[in-house]
């Protein structure tokens, strides 16, 4: 009776495993890894791999051997390499089942360290909350300062001042954030970095807090 459930549960899990869907590796070499994403820290991707004789392994991939990564977020056919980088085209609700970690915004700090790496072309969700006084008498959330004209020294001249803002290691190809929490593509590799779009830092005060969903 014991072996016949025992049985029973292995062929239940098996079921479960073949309904989950696969986040794939695209490395340098043309590999293409399926299985799960488990983590991304350190310059390491933590990736539980589909073995070909059945089963799973954990593995640790070094993220420069990786050209990209394509994310099962239950979209079909969601891939890192057709759409440029930046803000992905797609408007649709952040898919359940995401990591998620909290980061607070310094807006005195130029670049604040999200604790966690990206990879190129990876699709990542945020949600951010508060309002920073980025000049005396002058407070807005994370969207920025409507109306903000399009010049100054500050990352992004062309987008509103104050705004949440992203980049990658310590690229210059920074990327808005905003109120947006639509899906946005990392433009490549490294650390994810966030920061205000303000060129003086000095007299600010307050922080963002946002949500990562990755």
């Amino acid at each position: 009776m014991k072996t016949r459930c025992a049985c029973a549960l292995a062929c239940i899990f098996l079921c479960m495993l073949a309904a989950v869907g696969a986040d794939t590796l695209v490395l340098k070499d043309g590999r293409r890894v399926e299985g799960q994403v488990i983590a991304i820290r350190d310059g390491v991707i933590e990736f539980e791999q589909r073995r070909a004789q059945g089963g799973r392994e954990r593995v640790m991939i070094d993220r420069v051997e990786v050209r990209g990564i394509e994310l099962d977020n239950g979209e079909s056919g969601q891939s890192a390499a057709p759409d440029p980088p930046g803000r992905a085209t797609s408007a649709s609700q952040r898919p359940s089942g995401m990591r998620e970690r909290s980061v607070i915004v310094d807006a005195k700090v130029a670049w604040n360290d999200s604790g966690f790496d990206v990879v190129a072309g990876q699709t990542v969700y945020f949600s951010a909350t508060d309002h920073i006084r980025w000049a005396p008498g002058r407070r807005d959330g994370p969207e920025g300062e409507h109306n903000s004209p399009g010049t100054g020294a500050r990352p992004m001249p062309g987008q509103r001042r104050a705004a949440l803002i992203g980049r990658v290691d310590d690229s210059r190809d920074y990327f808005l954030i905003g109120d947006d929490k639509g899906p946005i593509r990392m433009p490549s590799s490294g650390r994810l970095y966030l920061g205000v779009n303000d060129d003086s830092l000095q007299d600010n005060a307050g922080s963002f807090r946002v949500r990562v969903f990755y």
